[in-house]
């Protein structure tokens, strides 16, 4: 089951705080990125936030699970209502990931 565009949108919109959010359709459901680095997913209405040390001791609750089959363990974030906690949690992650590697040029 694919992930609401409006639910999609929504989240985007919460974690506008942490910075420049966008978000992009991977495999059906969703990447959400926050300037220009990838923090986590959204899967069947549901966002899950990359895992750090950083951030465990900031969740209200810590629910690891797999966003889908296959995939590691993510944090759950269950309470997306909250615009200035979740602004906080993906500003403390991105701080906590590396910089994404340059992409290559394509050769012409």
């Amino acid at each position: 089951m694919a992930s609401n565009p409006d639910f999609v949108q929504y989240v985007a919109d919460q974690c506008a705080g942490a910075g420049e959010i966008a978000v992009k359709k991977m495999f059906g459901d969703y990447g959400i990125y926050c300037d220009g680095k990838i923090f986590g997913l959204i899967c069947d209405d549901c966002f899950y936030l990359k895992p750090t040390e950083a951030v465990r001791t900031l969740l209200r609750t810590v629910e690891l699970r797999p966003p889908y089959d296959g995939a590691k363990d993510y944090y759950l974030i269950a309470d997306v209502d909250d615009r200035d906690y979740l602004a906080m949690l993906v500003s403390e992650t991105c701080k906590a990931l590396p910089e994404p590697k340059p992409k290559k040029k394509k050769k012409s």
